[in-house]
C-alpha cells in the first residue's frame, strides 16, 4: 500500500510532515517525543480524506480493515477513545483554526470510530471551515488527517496560554481549568476558574492569581458513548479546581511543553487533562497574532528590533543556555537606572528578541522609556547605543513633563551613589566566587541537584547593583559629550575622548597591562634560550612548566582567567581553560613598548586641557574636570560589571560541563557541551524525575540543525515588523543585510574613498589594513597596522595594543571598543557596517579618530 495512506504511530508522527498528519499530530508527536506526557496515539493521514473524497461515500473498506487491525493491536477494541481532527492547515503559527473543525469523545468500537472519523472529515467542508480558510488566504484543498488517542478519565481539565493572550505579556501563564472533559469550557459553558502566573527572579512561575468562575455544569462520558452535561454538585462547583501547588506544578509543565515546540516563541495553546495522578496534554498549538505589548505612547508605531548593540558582545547566534540568560539579563541591566529615577515602567515589557539566533533589542521601547524618563532625545540615544536603526516619533513635552523629567533625574543623581556602592561589593563577591575550586562534588541526589542548579543560577539573577552598573553607566558620559558638544560643535566625541585617555585605568585595560608586563617575562625567558612556538598550534606547553614564567601565568589567570574569546557565550572556553588563546600573543606583544602607550595617552589628555584652558571661559573648567571624573569613574564601574558577570558565567559554565558529563555517562547526552542547547529549567526537570534522557536528547538533536540553521544566515542590522503581529518568523528575520536609507552603505566605495562612522578614540594615523573575523586570529595582526573587525569584546583587547589604529563594524559611544580606544588614546573609528568586505588585507587608509572617518589612502 502507499506509504501515505499507512497509518501513523505517535513516534512516526514527529517526524513526519504535517501535510500528512495534520498540525495537531505532527505537534502531540513533537512533544512526545521531547519527553511531555502525552497519550500514545495514532493518526489516520490526510490522503485517506483526499482518496475518500471527504465522507460521501463513508470510508474506505481498505481504512476499515486498518482501523480494526489497529484498534485491535493495541488493545482498543472496548478502549473509549477521542477522534480529534488534524487538519493539514491546522494549529500553524500563522491559522489554529480553534473550534472549526470536529472531535468526538467517548468513541467505543470500530462502528463509531468509523462514524466519528467520517463526522471529522465532515467539518473540512463546512461554511465556517471555508469561510476561515478564504480569510486567511490559504487553499481550498486543504486535507484532514485524523487523531486517534485512548479518552483520558478528566477528573478536570482545561486549556491554557503561555503569554496572556489578550495583553501580549511574555511573562504570564493563563490557565482556564473546569471539571470534567474540556468541552463546557471550549464551548463556553462554562467559566472554570482562571489561574494566572507571574515568571520570578528564578525562573519559576508562581501563582499571582485565582479568578474563580462559573463551575454549574461539566462534561463526563456517557454510557452510549458521547458525552452528557451534568450539574456540578454545589460544594464542588464553590470550590477551587486546582490548589495552588498543583497549580504551578501545571504552570511548569505547560512552560516546558512551550519550550520544548519553540523556545524562541514559546507561546502555545494548550489543553489539559488531569486524571486524578498527573497532567496529560492533549493539544498544542502556537499563538496567532500576538498583540505587540508596548507603551501608550508607541501604540500605532512598530517595534524596532536592532543589534546595533548586541552584534559587539553576541554577533554570534545563540544557544537555549545562552539566550535564558540573556533574555531576564537584557531586561534586568536596562531597568535599573530607570527605577532608580522613578521612570513609570511598563510591568512585564520585553526588550530582547531573538531572531534568526541572533540577540536583538527593542530600540523603540528603549528610545522611549530615556524620552519620556529623563528626557534623552531618542538621536542621541541612539549614538550611545550603536546602530542604524530609526527613531522613534515623539511630540514636545509640556511644563509639568518638563518638571517630572527634571524631578527624576534628581532622584537618580540621589539615589545612585548608594546603588553604586552596593554595586561595587557585588563585584567582589562575584569575583570572588570565580575564583572557586573549577570542580565542585555534584550530588547523588537528584533533588540536591536540581537545588545545587537553582542556587548557582541565583547571584547572576539577583545582583541588582551589578545590573545597575553595566546598564546604567552612560548618563555621565552622556553629559560630557553633551557639554564639550556645546563648546567644540562637530568635535565633542572627539576631545572627550582625549580627555578620558590616561585616566584611571579600568579593568580591561589594568587586564591588558597585566599582559603585556606578562609578555616582557615570556621575552625575558625567550632571549635566554626559550624559543616561541611555531605556528598558531604550536606547542606552549613547556612553558607551562617553566618555573620563572607559569607561577606569573597562574597569578594572571587567578585574576583574569574567567576572561575570553566573546565570553558572554556560556559555550565559549575561558583563558583559564585555553591558556594557548592568550600565550599565542606574548611574541608579537613582547615587542610592544608600553611606555610610549602612557606616553601617547598623556599626550592626548594633556593637549585637550590645554585646549579647554585655552578657549574656554574659566567658570567652565571645573564643570568639565567633574564630568570626566564621573564618566571614567562610570566606564571603569561598567567594564568591573560585566567582567564579574562573566566571572558569575564563569562559574555556572564549569557547573554546567560537569553536569553535562554526568549526563554523558547516563546517555541522556552524546557530549558534555551539548548541555548548552538546554534550559536550566530542563535540567532540574530532567533531575527531579518530569523528563526523560530521551527528551532530552530529542530537544538537543532539534536545536543543534536549528543552530546550524542559523550559522549560515547573515542577519540584518535592524527591522520593523508589522505592529500587529510580533510572532514574526525568527527564520525570516535572518534573511538579509539591511543598508539603511538615506546613508553611505560602508561595504560601498563613498565619495572619495571616505567612510563616516562614530570617533571613539583621539589622534590620526595611517597604517596598513589587516582584517580579523574573530580575535583567534590575533597572531596574523602585526605591530602598527590598522585592526578591522566586526565587533570587539575584551577578548580582542590584546590585539588593541598591538594595532596603531581601530576600526569597527558595530557599536557606540558606551561600545567597548569606545572604552577600551578612549582609555588607550588608540584612532578608531566605529559604527561603519560593511567596512571589512569594503577593504582588503593590505589597503593603506587613514583612521581619523577626530571626525570619525576612515579614508582610502
Amino acid at each position: 500500500m502507499n506509504g501515505e495512506l499507512r497509518l501513523c504511530s505517535a513516534e512516526a508522527a514527529a517526524l513526519a510532515d504535517p501535510a500528512r498528519v495534520g498540525g495537531k499530530g505532527r505537534q502531540l508527536g513533537v512533544l512526545r517525543q521531547r519527553g511531555l506526557p502525552v497519550p500514545d496515539f495514532f493518526v489516520i493521514p490526510a490522503a485517506w480524506s483526499r482518496r475518500a473524497g471527504g465522507a460521501q461515500g463513508g470510508l474506505p473498506d481498505a481504512l476499515l480493515a486498518m482501523l480494526h487491525s489497529e484498534l485491535a493491536a493495541r488493545g482498543w477494541l472496548q478502549t473509549p477513545l477521542a477522534v480529534r481532527s488534524s487538519a493539514s492547515c491546522e494549529d500553524a503559527a500563522v491559522a489554529s483554526f480553534a473550534g472549526v473543525f470536529v472531535s468526538r469523545l467517548n468513541v467505543c468500537g470500530t462502528s463509531a470510530l468509523t462514524a466519528a472519523v467520517a463526522e471529522v472529515w465532515a467539518s473540512l467542508g463546512t461554511p465556517t471551515a471555508a469561510a476561515y480558510r478564504e480569510r486567511l488566504g490559504l487553499a481550498d484543498e486543504a486535507a484532514m488527517a485524523v487523531v486517534v488517542m485512548p479518552l483520558l478519565p478528566a477528573v478536570a481539565s482545561g486549556i491554557a496560554f503561555t503569554c496572556d493572550p489578550i495583553s501580549g505579556r511574555e511573562d504570564r501563564i493563563v490557565v482556564h481549568a473546569n471539571w470534567g472533559l474540556g468541552e463546557t469550557l471550549v464551548g463556553g459553558e462554562s467559566e472554570g476558574d482562571e489561574y494566572v502566573f507571574s515568571e520570578d527572579t528564578s525562573d519559576v512561575w508562581r501563582l499571582l492569581e485565582c479568578r474563580p468562575g462559573r463551575k454549574t455544569v461539566h462534561a463526563q462520558p456517557a454510557a452510549g458513548g458521547g458525552t452528557e452535561r451534568l450539574p456540578v454538585p454545589g460544594a464542588q462547583a464553590q470550590a477551587p479546581v486546582l490548589a495552588c501547588e498543583q497549580a504551578e506544578a501545571l504552570a511548569a509543565l505547560l512552560r516546558d511543553a512551550a519550550l520544548a515546540c519553540d523556545f524562541v516563541a514559546p507561546f502555545h495553546d494548550l489543553e489539559w487533562v488531569w486524571d486524578g495522578g498527573q497532567f496529560w496534554l492533549t493539544q498544542a498549538r502556537p499563538v496567532t497574532r500576538r498583540p505587540y505589548y508596548t507603551y501608550a505612547g508607541l501604540r500605532g508605531q512598530p517595534p524596532i528590533w536592532t543589534r546595533g548593540n548586541t552584534c559587539e558582545v553576541m554577533p554570534e547566534p545563540l544557544q537555549a543556555m545562552d539566550w535564558n540568560f540573556s533574555r531576564r539579563g537584557c531586561n534586568d541591566l536596562l531597568e535599573q537606572g530607570w527605577r532608580l529615577a522613578g521612570a513609570p515602567l511598563l510591568p512585564g515589557v520585553q526588550r530582547a528578541g531573538l531572531f534568526g539566533g541572533r540577540l536583538y533589542l527593542e530600540a523603540a521601547i528603549m528610545q522611549w522609556e530615556a524620552w519620556d524618563g529623563v528626557g534623552l532625545l531618542p538621536e542621541r540615544f541612539n549614538a550611545l547605543m550603536g546602530g542604524h536603526q530609526p527613531v522613534i516619533a515623539t511630540t514636545p513635552p509640556g511644563w509639568r513633563q518638563r518638571l517630572q523629567r527634571l524631578g527624576r533625574t534628581f532622584n537618580y543623581l540621589r539615589r545612585a551613589p548608594a546603588l553604586g556602592r552596593r554595586g561595587d561589593a557585588e563585584v567582589v563577591a562575584a569575583l570572588a566566587l570565580a575564583r572557586a575550586p573549577r570542580s565542585v562534588t555534584l550530588p547523588s541526589d537528584n533533588k540536591a541537584l536540581a537545588a545545587l542548579l537553582h542556587n548557582t543560577l541565583r547571584p547572576a539573577r539577583e545582583s541588582i547593583g551589578l545590573f545597575f552598573l553595566q546598564g546604567s553607566g552612560g548618563g555621565s558620559l552622556s553629559l560630557l559629550l553633551d557639554t564639550l558638544e556645546r563648546h567644540f560643535p562637530g568635535e565633542g566625541a572627539a576631545v572627550g575622548a582625549a580627555l578620558l585617555a590616561g585616566g584611571e585605568p579600568s579593568v580591561t585595560a589594568q587586564q591588558a597591562y597585566a599582559l603585556l608586563a606578562l609578555a616582557q617575562v615570556a621575552r625575558k625567558r625567550h632571549v635566554q634560550g626559550h624559543p616561541w612556538p611555531v605556528g598558531k598550534n604550536g606547542d606552549w606547553q613547556p612553558w607551562l612548566s617553566d618555573p620563572e614564567f607559569a607561577p606569573e601565568l597562574a597569578a594572571f589567570l587567578d585574576r583574569y582567567g574567567h576572561r575570553g574569546h566573546y565570553e558572554t557565550y556560556l559555550r565559549s572556553p575561558r583563558w583559564s581553560e585555553a591558556p594557548e588563546l592568550l600565550l599565542e600573543q606574548l611574541p608579537a606583544l613582547a615587542e610592544v613598548d608600553a611606555g610610549a602607550l602612557h606616553r601617547r595617552q598623556q599626550a592626548a589628555a594633556a593637549a585637550a586641557w590645554q585646549r579647554i584652558r585655552r578657549e574656554l571661559p574659566v567658570w567652565a573648567r571645573p564643570l568639565i574636570r567633574a564630568q570626566v571624573k564621573a564618566a571614567t569613574r562610570d566606564s571603569n564601574r561598567r567594564e568591573a560589571a560585566r567582567s564579574a558577570l562573566i566571572a558569575l558565567l564563569a562559574a555556572g559554565r564549569r557547573l554546567w560541563l560537569q553536569i553535562g558529563e554526568r549526563l554523558v555517562a547516563e546517555g541522556a547526552l552524546a557530549a558534555a557541551d551539548e548541555i548548552f542547547h538546554l534550559f536550566p529549567s530542563e535540567l532540574e526537570r530532567y533531575a527531579e524525575g518530569h523528563l526523560t534522557s530521551g527528551g532530552l536528547r530529542a530537544r538537543v538533536a532539534e536545536r543543534q540543525a536549528r543552530f546550524a540553521q542559523w550559522q549560515a544566515m547573515v542577519p540584518e542590522e535592524w527591522f520593523r515588523p508589522d505592529c500587529g503581529d510580533v510572532a514574526r518568523d525568527s527564520e525570516a528575520a535572518g534573511a538579509g543585510r539591511y543598508a539603511p536609507a538615506g546613508m553611505d552603505r560602508a561595504g560601498e566605495a563613498s565619495p572619495g574613498g571616505v567612510w563616516r562612522g562614530v570617533a571613539t578614540g583621539t589622534g590620526i594615523v595611517r597604517g596598513r589594513v589587516r582584517r580579523l573575523r574573530h580575535p583567534s586570529e590575533g597572531a596574523m595582526l602585526q605591530p602598527g597596522e590598522i585592526l578591522v573587525a566586526p565587533s570587539t569584546d575584551p577578548g580582542w583587547t590584546p590585539l588593541f595594543l598591538k594595532a596603531a589604529g581601530l576600526v569597527v563594524e558595530t557599536g557606540g559611544y558606551l561600545s567597548h571598543a569606545a572604552i577600551v580606544a578612549r582609555e588607550f588614546a588608540l584612532p578608531a573609528v566605529i559604527n561603519l557596517p560593511g567596512i571589512l568586505d569594503a577593504l582588503g588585507d593590505g589597503d593603506e587608509v587613514e583612521v581619523d579618530g577626530l571626525r570619525g572617518e576612515v579614508r582610502r589612502c
